[in-house]
């Protein structure tokens, strides 16, 4: 959230070794998952396994180590059907996990790329002025999971991708 003044740390904390390291979706199809964060987001497969009667697996975005998304598939009871989502706003008739965002440069490159390997946008980038980030929504395929997929840049204007890598 670097885009934010965020208070002081706290160091003190018990629990300042704290940091974000996954979340998880549940899946019905786990090579289908795999192959939807491989070619629609150039994700990394960092780690499959099998636990119990699950198959799981890390996925990294290509280029932070920090953060994956681990999908899950197997284990009883299965995963249900997904929610029937038509828009944005219908996504937050149910209680529970939501989406998770990817922080990226430069919204406009980054959607035409993902409209141009098929992906979905459901809402168009909107700016939201109180922490001053531009949203732009995309269902993570229906196949995989009934979660969705933020991308956010920063609301003002920022140089290209290939710029800030330069930079």
């Amino acid at each position: 959230m670097a885009d934010l003044t965020p208070p002081a740390l706290n160091d003190a904390s018990p629990f300042a070794d704290m940091r974000g390291h996954h979340v998880a979706v549940r899946t019905p199809d786990f090579e289908i998952a795999k192959r939807w964060y491989v070619a629609s987001l150039d994700f990394r497969v960092v780690a499959e396994w099998d636990y119990a009667d699950q198959r799981l697996g890390y996925l990294a975005s290509p280029v932070d180590d920090r953060f994956c998304i681990e999908t899950i598939v197997g284990g009883e009871p299965v995963p249900q059907d997904v929610r029937p989502y038509s828009h944005l706003g219908g996504t937050l008739d149910f209680a529970g996990y939501h989406h998770f965002c990817l922080s990226v440069v430069d919204g406009a490159e980054t959607l035409e790329e993902l409209r141009a390997r098929g992906v979905t946008i459901v809402a168009e980038p909107f700016v939201v002025e109180a922490i001053g980030r531009k949203l732009a929504f995309s269902p993570i395929l229906s196949a995989i999971s009934s979660n969705w997929l933020r991308c956010s840049p920063p609301a003002s204007r920022t140089p290209s991708k290939q710029t800030a890598k330069r930079g």
